[in-house]
């Protein structure tokens, strides 16, 4: 198995830049032209591409649109205060969708991106998911 790589389409790539960096603590890394950034600080490296709304982004697929969406992929960012994240992630942009909420694992604040996509603050206590993990 090769190394974890996570992509984010995006409509500009500056405003992505300040939004990512701003609201996760993460930093640029490499560049690669005008619209194709490396971030680093997370457990993988997050390369944002900039691909305008309504291109095409596979055969047969419905053009890109950066409203808000819904994926069954996308980021939780694991912290260690999610009052202090989550005010960060909101200043920097980032839209509340919901109260915190608890489970036995910890708690989680689910947000949606300046560009549509969801990402999650998670704060684990206890063992984390070692909490609910059954035997494999």
């Amino acid at each position: 198995m090769s190394d974890l790589l996570v992509n984010i389409d995006v409509p500009e790539i500056e405003p992505a830049i300040a939004f990512y960096t701003r609201a996760f603590g993460l930093r640029v890394g490499r560049r690669f032209g005008g619209g194709f950034v490396e971030l680093l600080g997370a457990a993988a490296p997050i390369y944002l591409l900039e691909k305008p709304a309504g291109s095409a982004p596979a055969a047969g697929a419905s053009p890109r649109d950066y409203r808000r969406h819904w994926t069954p992929v996308h980021l939780d960012f694991v912290v260690d205060d999610l009052e202090a994240a989550g005010r960060r992630a909101q200043a920097a942009g980032a839209v509340p969708e919901a109260d915190i909420e608890v489970a036995a694992w910890g708690r989680m604040l689910r947000l949606a991106d300046p560009f549509g996509h969801g990402v999650c603050l998670l704060e684990f206590t206890g063992r984390g998911y070692d909490e609910i993990a059954t035997s494999g």
